[in-house]
């Protein structure tokens, strides 16, 4: 269960992670159903939408090079957090840091390329990253080794040109990482927060990043550190804590009363820089602790302690990928490839006791992040205040369209599922929507849009291969042949359907990636025409597709022929290939009533 009660949630999620490291708990257990309601108020505006939550711990490959640039742009990738952790070699107590730094130095650059933010561990690179090591700085209170590798380390991230934060020690409160005093963590504090303000002005400081979250309990290793820095004048920058589990709001909350108590200056960064313990790691708390994050203001980098031990690789978990580089998303990619596209204005929501929201408007709709976990039941969606969305009501009524994002018990997601998609008419510039959450792991969302756009966005998943239409190579020529491909989330898998006026169920396909329309080959009528893509032209009945449902028992709703207007053939992946690559063309369609051919089915998710 999600909080009403910060105190009675952080002693679940507590528990519910320390069942997990033991074992016990393999993944969240459903409570019972239990019926709750969430409220979103269009008129209430907050703030402009920062994706504070985008952030993450390790990710790419040691080289940098992998994952591909589309699973982190797609996402709006702030920041990474990495230092070279679990490589071999020990880093600079084992004599293995160039590896480290290098792979450090890669990620970086890979990072700032990306647009986002460096998060430095030099714990990782001095080897203390879990295992068993000979040495801590300042040993029998000699400081000469700490002093060397601390010069080794600017001097390197100095000649990178690249400005990074710089996390002093991770998580110096538990024995994995920091296996001596606190007062000898306490003087490493103080003489690297000195060296760094001598040696690189203006370099960000980030701390404690505790294991634990902020507490006002008088003696607590939190309140301890608070008063050293303060006494000492090396208050950093960048306060950050660990959320495993933990709730950002409660915490940011904490966090502010032991600062005011001390006369320590905030509003300040706050940075959860781990978040999402591993069986926290799925759509629907994803998107919990996105909503969270959002609502306490603060900073947040996903863990990647799920990932079973692929910590330099798959974006934390949130990706799939094969033995020969090909990669997919799980459920929780698309959770935040929805986040990222809510743009303009946040606006104010209400909390339940299991789920939380994120909402947003911009001209011509509003979309709506629901997360939560640990309960089933009906989620009651109140929309207040619909006529502050531009453009949106018409006639007093919206469009408004739900998507689940499953789980799958962790396996990779073609895309976001259409559960409902329905015209209503208001009261009071209100409404409420209602969905059936069946599933402790799935997240929803929902967009709102004016009643009088009928087009839909959806992958096009071929039922033979379970593979994706996709624009091949990203191409945006006219005439690029398209074909199936593993579906892997990216734009050129993604096909806008807009109606063609008049004519029912047909509409023209539009390529997210090129904008170009999806066309049979010269108005050809023969089996085996190409399908390629063109420049859209109105009127062009190559360009125009009947959707046909695909009607025998037990199929899924969302399958579909797509049935070309200008000749009555089906698109189709030739010679039934499951093939990544095979090429598409028109056939001569089978009855869908009596079992469309599964490489003339394509599951239409968005739909």
């Amino acid at each position: 269960m999600r909080p009403a009660s910060p105190t009675r949630t952080r002693a679940v999620r507590i528990l519910a992670g320390a069942l997990a490291a033991l074992g016990v708990l393999a993944a969240p257990s459903p409570a019972r159903a239990d019926d709750q309601s969430i409220s979103v108020d269009f008129a209430a505006a907050t703030t402009a939408p920062a994706h504070r939550a985008s952030g993450w711990i390790y990710g790419m490959t040691e080289n940098g090079a992998a994952p591909p640039d589309h699973f982190f742009t797609d996402i709006r990738y702030q920041a990474m957090r990495a230092g070279g952790a679990q490589l071999p070699g020990g880093g600079w107590v084992g004599g293995g840091y160039d590896r480290r730094w290098n792979a450090t130095r890669a990620q970086m650059l890979r990072t700032r390329a990306l647009g986002g933010r460096f998060v430095l561990l030099p714990h990782d690179l001095w080897g203390a990253d879990g295992a068993a090591i000979s040495r801590f700085p300042g040993d029998n209170g000699n400081w000469t080794d700490y002093d060397n590798f601390l010069t080794r380390v600017i001097n390197d991230v100095k000649a990178t040109g690249i400005p990074v934060e710089w996390d002093i020690w991770n998580e110096p409160n538990i024995t994995p990482f920091w296996n001596r005093s606190q007062a000898q963590y306490f003087e490493l504090w103080r003489r690297t927060h000195q060296r760094l303000r001598a040696d690189m002005p203006g370099t960000l400081i980030v701390g404690p990043s505790l294991a634990g979250v902020p507490t006002t309990a008088a003696g607590a290793w939190w309140n301890q550190y608070l008063d050293h820095v303060r006494a000492n004048n090396v208050v950093p920058d960048i306060i950050s804590w660990h959320s495993l589990p933990g709730d950002p709001v409660a915490d940011v909350a904490a966090a502010n009363a032991t600062l005011d108590s001390r006369g320590i200056a905030h509003p300040r960064p706050y940075q959860i820089n781990e978040y999402g313990a591993g069986n926290e790691q799925n759509p629907a708390d994803g998107a919990w602790y996105i909503t969270r994050l959002e609502r306490a203001g603060a900073d947040g980098l996903r863990a990647n302690w799920a990932s079973g031990g692929n910590l330099h690789n798959d974006l934390g978990n949130l990706l799939t990928h094969s033995s020969a580089g090909q990669y997919r998303p799980k459920g929780e990619w698309w959770v935040y490839r929805f986040y990222a596209q809510q743009t303009g204005t946040a606006v104010a929501t209400t909390a339940s006791a299991g789920y939380d929201a994120y909402a947003t408007r911009t001209g011509g709709s509003a979309r709506i992040l629901i997360g939560g976990g640990r309960t089933t039941g009906n989620i009651a969606v109140n929309l207040r205040g619909l006529n502050a969305t531009s453009g949106v009501v018409v006639d007093n009524r919206v469009r408004v369209r739900v998507q689940r994002i499953p789980y799958d018990n962790g396996g990779a997601v073609a895309g976001p599922i259409t559960v409902q998609d329905r015209v209503l008419t208001l009261n009071g510039n209100a409404t409420t929507v209602t969905i059936a959450n069946n599933t402790v792991t799935d997240a929803y969302t929902v967009t709102v849009l004016p009643p009088t756009d009928t087009s839909f966005a959806s992958v096009a998943v071929a039922q033979h291969s379970g593979q994706c239409l996709d624009n091949t190579d990203l191409r945006t020529t006219d005439g690029n042949r398209q074909q199936q491909f593993p579906c892997e989330g990216g734009d050129q898998q993604q096909w806008v359907f807009r109606p063609v006026a008049g004519v029912s169920d047909t509409y023209t396909v539009v390529n997210q990636q090129s904008g170009k329309c999806l066309d049979v080959s010269g108005g050809s009528t023969a089996d085996g025409a190409v399908v390629h893509q063109w420049t859209c032209l109105s009127g062009a009945q190559n360009q125009q597709f009947v959707l046909r449902r695909v009607g025998y028992a037990g199929n899924d709703p969302h399958d579909h022929q797509l049935v070309a207007r200008h000749s009555g053939k089906c698109v189709d992946v030739s010679g039934i290939s499951t093939a990544a690559r095979a090429p598409v063309h028109q056939w001569t369609c089978n009855p869908a009533s009596q079992g469309s051919p599964l490489n003339q089915t394509w599951r239409l998710l968005g739909r």
